[in-house]
């Protein structure tokens, strides 16, 4: 089959008008998208306006709610400033009106001391014209009395010139005659004088000292405490000695081992005693032992808990005694660790004798002696009271207590007259002053008091017994004897053998021999004695 495609005729312009078409669509296109953005600009615009109205309303309630904030905060600062303001007013005028108080006073004391000042003056003033009207008198009498003179001497002139005349010798003469006569009369009067003086103070020097010594004594009626190194605790019944031992001894083990004391149960009736030599310890093993038997709970943990306690309340009590002593003394200015060691005194003992008494007594003592003797009480009473301060530590540490007691003044800041005092009353040191050998004084007079201090009778005749071997193992001792309880010896020398001279070294070297060798209370006086018989018979 044929086909034959003819061409199809289009109207003229049919190709332009397409064109126009497609230029008209693009550009409705183009008009449509522009509006389009157009429209979504002003869409966007009014979001955001009504967002940035939204904005802007939030910032504006936030910085209201910001100013309303600021504006209590400021009020309240503003509250509290004007509570400040009122407290510091109120301080200010409590200060001015106690100043004002104070100014009144001393506005008081000016004018009453203006007044005295006045008075004073007042007073000055007068005695001046008073003064004045006597230097006037005594100007008026004492032209007088030069008038008086002045013929006085004329008179006396006369008389010279008429007194030369008769004895035929110038008055130089007569004078230098005068003052020899009256020089060799003078000085036979003034050796004589002195004479007299010297054998009337060696009568009353021995007596003086007596005198004062007994002074002191009979003013200082101190009581003595005599103790040993055992002390006895009473029990309600002997069935508490079974609970103080303990189930296989565990009480009685655990209370020595707190204590450090021993503990002796024997057949002493409804009595325990406790042996230590630290008296302290001793004590507190006292004290603890009856507090457990009036508590009735003994058991280890008990026995330690009350130890520790007592001990404790026992440091304390020490510490009220140091303090009662020294205001009791009335001795000020004593330091804190010296206080201690005081009240530890207590509860140390030399011969017996109770050391804090033994201290109390020496320092009245000593302060008596120094009052009579013209020297300041206050410090040898002060020396006194520390002299064997040394004994509350000699058992701890090494060297005599002197030492030990002189290096505790001198570390807590005491005079160097009382350091010194300490250190040398037992002669270890040289003494520097009056008031360490007054000291020295007191405490032999203290500890040789009859009844101060106590030996056991094994001890005291031990102690005589060695006293009368010394003496007797120097050549030319015939015998000796111990008298006085032990505080002088008597020795009997060989006439032949001993001279008087010898004599004097003799009681020196045994004296020494004895200070060297033994250990006594107070003093021991040695006496040697030196007779020599003249024999002859009548026929």
């Amino acid at each position: 089959m044929n086909c034959d495609f003819q061409e199809v005729s289009r109207p003229a312009g049919y190709g332009h008008i397409k064109m126009d078409s497609i230029f008209f669509y693009i550009s409705a296109g183009i008009l449509v998208l522009f509006l389009g953005f157009f429209v979504g600009w002003l869409s966007s615009r009014k979001i955001a306006q009504s967002q940035m109205k939204h904005t802007q309303k939030l910032a504006g309630n936030i910085i209201a709610e910001a100013q309303k904030e600021a504006e209590t905060r400021k009020k309240a600062s503003m509250l509290e400033a004007k509570d400040d303001w009122y407290k510091a007013k109120q301080k200010f005028e409590r200060d001015t009106a106690d100043e004002r108080v104070e100014l009144k006073k001393l506005e008081r004391r000016i004018e009453e001391k203006e007044q005295n000042i006045n008075r004073k003056v007042d007073y000055l003033e007068k005695r001046e014209l008073e003064i004045n009207d006597k230097k006037m008198t005594l100007e008026k009498k004492i032209g007088v009395v030069s008038e008086k003179n002045e013929e006085l001497a004329q008179i006396l002139h006369r008389q010279n010139e008429k007194l030369e005349k008769i004895a035929g010798m110038s008055t130089e003469a007569a004078m230098k005659l005068l003052i020899t006569n009256l020089e060799g009369e003078a000085k036979l009067q003034a050796a004589r004088k002195i004479k007299e003086i010297k054998d009337e103070a060696e009568r009353n020097a021995t007596k003086a000292s007596r005198e004062i010594i007994t002074l002191a004594i009979e003013r200082c009626a101190a009581d003595h405490v005599v103790e040993s190194t055992v002390s006895v605790v009473d029990l309600p019944n002997d069935e508490m000695k079974g609970r103080i031992i303990g189930r296989e001894g565990r009480n009685i083990r655990a209370f020595e081992s707190a204590t450090g004391i021993d503990v002796i149960i024997d057949d002493t009736p409804e009595a325990v005693i406790l042996s230590g030599f630290d008296p302290i310890r001793r004590e507190v093993a006292r004290l603890s032992l009856e507090k457990l038997v009036k508590d009735g709970r003994i058991h280890p943990g008990r026995i330690e808990e009350l130890v520790e306690k007592t001990r404790k309340d026992l440091l304390e009590e020490i510490r009220e005694i140091g303090e009662q002593t020294y205001l009791d003394l009335n001795i000020h200015g004593l330091h804190p660790e010296m206080t201690k060691l005081l009240g530890r005194l207590k509860y140390r003992t030399s011969y017996g004798q109770n050391v804090l008494q033994h201290s109390k007594e020496v320092a009245f003592v000593a302060s008596m002696l120094a009052s009579e003797l013209g020297l300041d009480p206050v410090i040898a009473k002060r020396a006194g009271l520390l002299h064997d301060i040394g004994k509350a530590a000699d058992h701890e540490i090494d060297g005599p207590h002197a030492e030990i007691g002189a290096d505790f003044a001198k570390r807590y800041g005491e005079n160097e007259i009382v350091i010194n005092s300490i250190a040398s009353h037992h002669e270890d040191v040289e003494a520097t002053s009056l008031i360490a050998h007054i000291v020295s004084a007191a405490d032999a007079i203290s500890g040789a008091r009859p009844g101060a201090r106590r030996e056991t009778l094994e001890n005291y005749i031990r102690r005589l017994e060695k006293l009368e071997k010394i003496a007797d193992a120097f050549e030319g001792v015939e015998k000796s004897y111990a008298i006085q309880a032990g505080r002088e010896i008597r020795i009997l020398v060989s006439h032949k053998k001993v001279d008087d001279a010898h004599a004097v070294q003799l009681a020196t070297d045994i004296a020494r021999k004895v200070e060297d060798d033994m250990e006594y209370p107070g003093q021991i006086k040695v006496v040697v004695i030196r007779e020599t018989r003249s024999v002859d018979f009548a026929r």
